[in-house]
């Protein structure tokens, strides 16, 4: 997620479509396999490195039995260290921000075309939420690069397609399409992104939504993107504290850690959809990782 055109007053007094309900799907069994005890019989593939901070990021894929389980971005350990401080901003403006395309190792994993790493060293709006909180977004596009980088305001198209959003079975419960009272989508939509939904449950959200008890400092939480009509990209936002802390703990639960995610009834698109993302630290590769978990295939 990138910065929206609003300010603070404006978030605090956001007016969000909720989605309603069906149950979370849990973690599916090959999921469990590809990082339980049948572990041995999955394999991994990775994708080109790319050099960030002191060391690099790359993608992988985990298949077990021929199938993929999941999909993901490791980092090497020097990689969370030296990271860029200042920069520049989405578009020449807001806070600065740190782009990384990878591809996928042998192909894509459909739907799933390329994942795009944002580092976002002071964070990015609202204030109080994710803004001064170092973090990471991982955008993982079912849209190709080029028509990701289509998604521009000088499009003649640019508000309708910003306009049109999913409905129905497509929307996961929960979800929220972020904009405050009075404006459209395509009045808060990001160039090169899309539109972003919130799952309206997440902790960091909710001292907005008038529940401060509830509230918790953002570490990690999950959107989704849409744009003309349809959901292009699933995104993990995860603070550089968080992953740190993997490799520093020794509880096996917080150093390989599975979060559940709301997902929709139906897809638009066939392919291997995600039912949970997971941060881990691998200790036997020396490598962080955040993916997209329990791929099961949906037509």
């Amino acid at each position: 997620m990138r910065q929206f055109t609003t300010g603070y007053t404006r978030w605090r007094a956001v007016a969000l479509t909720l989605v309603a309900t069906s149950a979370f799907t849990g973690v599916l069994a090959g999921c469990r396999t590809a990082s339980g005890a049948d572990r041995s019989a999955a394999r991994t593939h990775y994708g080109d490195p790319v050099t960030v901070g002191r060391g690099t990021i790359r993608s992988y894929v985990t298949e077990h039995a021929g199938m993929p389980v999941e999909l993901g971005v490791a980092f090497s350990e020097g990689a969370l260290e030296g990271l860029p401080t200042t920069g520049v901003g989405h578009h020449g403006g807001g806070s600065p921000i740190h782009q990384y395309l990878l591809g996928f190792p042998n192909g894509n994993v459909a739907p799933f075309r390329f994942v795009e790493v944002n580092w976002n060293p002071m964070g990015h709006e609202p204030p109080g939420v994710y803004q001064d909180v170092p973090h990471f977004d991982f955008h993982f596009y079912t849209i190709s690069r080029e028509e990701r980088d289509q998604i521009v305001p000088s499009d003649p198209e640019y508000e309708a397609r910003a306009n049109a959003l999913p409905t129905g079975d497509y929307v996961p419960p929960f979800a929220m399409q972020l904009g405050p009272p009075g404006t459209t989508p395509a009045q808060v939509a990001v160039p090169m992104m899309g539109v972003h939904w919130v799952d309206v449950r997440s902790p960091e959200l909710q001292g907005l939504l008038g529940k401060p008890e509830a509230y918790k400092p953002f570490t990690r939480t999950f959107l989704y993107g849409s744009w003309n009509g349809r959901f292009h990209f699933l995104e993990p936002m995860i603070t550089r504290a968080h992953m740190l802390a993997k490799r520093a703990s020794t509880d096996a639960a917080v150093r390989d850690e599975v979060i559940p995610i709301s997902v929709p009834a139906r897809y638009q698109t066939p392919g291997y959809y995600p039912t949970t993302y997971r941060i881990s630290w691998d200790e036997a590769a020396h490598e962080y990782r955040v993916a997209l978990s329990g791929l099961t295939r949906r037509e």
